[in-house]
């Protein structure tokens, strides 16, 4: 938190929240953190994340990060129901099968998504194609009621030491999706940045760097 706030400083942008990535780690450090404050958590597992929810406090806000299949949806849902926000929505096939699990489980509030875009063209890499994601965030906002679109996620290639061509895609893809819906670019979340990178990605205006792992 200490070295965002100092980069944010330094950049003169806002800070963006922090998502400790926390897959494969003991509740026991979880909640160390918890503890300090902290109430934002990624986990890339969705058997995972499911076994951990039920041990730790009710008001951790969970975000999922991984690649998840449409057969898993329904696991995540009723198995986390503080599940804050899905930030690797890849395809229609996913959102859909989202959205049918929210409504069979009575969720009380809608469950926040991100449209998490291949900006590296990697074809191990999970993600829409940069052209797919605006038909895709127009579907989950049109045929999705108990979604709601916060933005796009994205992650650098994998290899590359510079990362900042990816960030600039998703801020232009962005621009693409808010003009199809007809929305405030700045509405939109950039979820963008990780351990190593987090600094360029602040500086490419990210609003959710995932830290950790």
């Amino acid at each position: 938190n200490a070295a965002i706030s100092s980069v944010c400083a330094q950049l003169g942008k806002p800070s963006p929240r922090l998502v400790a990535v926390s897959k494969v780690q003991p509740n026991e450090k979880i909640e160390a953190a918890y503890s300090a404050g902290h109430r934002h958590f990624g986990e890339n597992y969705v058997q995972e994340l499911v076994g951990k929810a039920p041990e730790l406090p009710g008001d951790i806000c969970w975000h999922f990060i991984g690649m998840l299949q449409s057969n898993k949806a329904k696991m995540l849902v009723q198995g986390v129901p503080s599940l804050y926000m899905v930030e690797s929505v890849h395809s229609i096939k996913t959102a859909t099968a989202l959205e049918k699990a929210c409504a069979n489980a009575e969720r009380e509030e809608k469950l926040k998504v991100l449209v998490q875009v291949n900006t590296s063209d990697e074809d191990a890499k999970s993600g829409c194609e940069p052209k797919d994601a605006p038909p895709l965030a127009k579907h989950i906002v049109d045929a999705c009621p108990h979604l709601t679109l916060s933005g796009l996620m994205t992650i650098g290639k994998f290899d590359d030491p510079n990362p900042e061509p990816y960030f600039a895609m998703l801020s232009e893809i962005r621009d693409q999706v808010a003009g199809t819906l007809g929305v405030d670019a700045a509405s939109l979340e950039l979820s963008m940045g990780m351990s190593g990178d987090y600094d360029k990605a602040i500086s490419a205006g990210s609003t959710n760097v995932r830290v950790g792992s």
